[in-house]
């Protein structure tokens, strides 16, 4: 292999190791429970550190290693923690695996972890009602019954009646290891419906569990959209809700306030948390809230029925994400034959998109663009809930004009010594080596580009005032060679 292929392959090397070295710090790892921890309650919550610039976690669980009898490679977004909703098995070695995920490329697989659950030796406790909630009302007759996990159960019984204690539509029924049931058949309409849910496990049943109880409205079909006799048009009982599923606040703006301009007799507004009950927050058609987080609104209309008033009800879950302006920390440029390569990296807490052309766009997705002209960029990066747009010059070439052609190394503060000069604040040199020559081509001296530079001597001593020549070496970008000149 020739010098010139040596050093070819030495170079690819030397970025390969830099890119695998950056990349494994951008891992994340398990911080609870320890890895070979034992004796971990069954309803513990998995966490790991966080880590910014990706597009989310994927997390698998199982029972044996590799095994994803648990979870089976569940994308769980940013939040750095997982809480199993069922729990975990007792008395198990658990095995879990824990991935990035790039916003354009595959899965990145970072950590593992084995630990012990503790032995359970107790019954459960009892649960609670989530859907419906315990004395709510006017609720439709195809209404599934929910209730919350209970720390070491593995299983439920439901019975479900129209008097206290009843169990004529539901009968001591085992549901298993499930939190949700749909009774197949419709529930008695306007009717009270008692429910009472008895969690278990290998150790025995919970006791005492109160029966919680909650009322129906009128068949669902009342509220159901009709054609109009005299018009022909479809006539919705129901308000229409026309407000977003998604609404991207910025950060600076809390508290902030919804409001939906959807028309109906009246609205509700609740703070909505998977596990507990949700929470009343206004009556109106506006909301203050202090906090992201899901959000449900209702909108309902009061229809008059030979059998009474009921609420026709349109509801919509809402969930209310912060976003805030990205920093840009980093643009790497990288020269090949076909173009340039530009890579924007950026901090921030929101959703952003990338442009090389405008303010206004167009925008793409990626931060990498490829194959790029040569010739001066800027970087826009805008939020893509409206919290704004960063921008910053993309850094140029290095060129001849960014070398000095003199210096006077006379000891007054001023240009005692030669170095190139950046083309902008906060420039990421791409140089490797600044080689000097005299006239005659012997190398006198050899400088890094983040050094103070060459003070004009060679083995402490001073040179003569003459030209003197130059030979910058890059890692993307053919060499630069010139002169200049010492002045005493």
């Amino acid at each position: 292999m020739n010098i010139k292929k040596m050093s070819f392959f030495l170079r690819l090397l030397c970025l390969f190791l830099t890119s695998a070295f950056l990349h494994a710090q951008d891992c994340t790892e398990f911080t609870f429970p320890n890895n070979g921890a034992g004796n971990i309650e069954v309803n513990t919550t998995l966490t790991w550190t966080e880590v910014l610039g990706y597009n989310g976690y994927i997390l698998s669980i199982g029972t044996t290693a590799q095994g994803t009898d648990i979870l089976d490679r569940k994308p769980i977004g940013t939040n750095p923690f997982y809480t199993p909703p069922l729990g975990l098995p007792d008395d198990t070695t658990i095995y879990a695996t824990l991935s990035l995920v790039p916003y354009d490329g595959p899965p990145i697989i970072c950590d593992k972890l084995v630990f012990t659950t503790v032995e359970v030796t107790t019954p459960p406790t009892c649960s609670i009602l989530i859907t419906p909630d315990n004395n709510a009302g006017s609720v439709t007759i195809i209404t599934d019954i929910e209730w919350a996990y209970v720390p070491t159960a593995t299983g439920y019984y439901l019975s479900i009646g129209t008097t206290p204690n009843g169990n004529e539509l539901v009968n001591n029924l085992d549901i298993k290891n499930e939190l949700r049931y749909n009774p197949p058949e419709d529930l008695p309409q306007n009717s009270n419906i008692y429910v009472k849910i008895e969690p278990y496990n290998d150790i025995g049943i919970a006791t005492s569990c109160t029966e919680e109880i909650f009322t129906t409205s009128f068949a669902v079909y009342v509220c159901d959209p009709y054609i109009s006799e005299t018009t022909g048009e479809l006539i919705y009982r129901a308000p229409i809700i026309n407000l977003l599923n998604i609404v991207g606040i910025c950060s600076d703006e809390l508290p902030y306030t919804i409001s939906s301009n959807d028309n109906a007799d009246g609205f509700r507004w609740y703070l909505t948390n998977s596990g507990s009950e949700e929470t009343l927050l206004s009556e109106t058609q506006s909301v203050a809230i202090s906090a992201p987080g899901k959000y449900r609104f209702e909108a309902y209309n009061n229809i008059t029925t030979d059998a009474g008033d009921i609420e026709c009800i349109s509801s919509k879950l809402i969930d209310v994400v912060a976003s805030e302006e990205a920093t840009i920390t980093a643009i790497n440029v990288n020269n090949l034959p076909l173009g340039k390569t530009i890579l924007i990296s950026v901090t921030g807490g929101g959703q952003y998109e990338y442009s090389l052309t405008s303010r206004d766009g167009p925008f793409q997705d990626s931060p990498m663009f490829v194959e790029m002209p040569t010739r001066n960029y800027i970087a826009y990066v805008r939020d893509k809930n409206g919290c704004g747009t960063t921008e910053r010059l993309v850094d140029r070439d290095i060129s001849k004009k960014d070398f000095p052609s003199f210096f006077t190394p006379n000891g007054d503060g001023i240009n005692d010594y030669w170095q190139y000069v950046p083309p902008i604040e906060n420039f990421e040199s791409v140089i490797d080596v600044i080689h000097i020559y005299n006239q005659f081509g012997s190398l006198i001296k050899q400088i890094s580009p983040n050094s103070m530079g060459w003070d004009g001597s060679f083995n402490t001593k001073e040179m003569p005032q003459s030209d003197y020549w130059y030979k910058a070496t890059f890692i993307n970008q053919q060499p630069i060679m010139g002169h200049f000149s010492l002045i005493r």
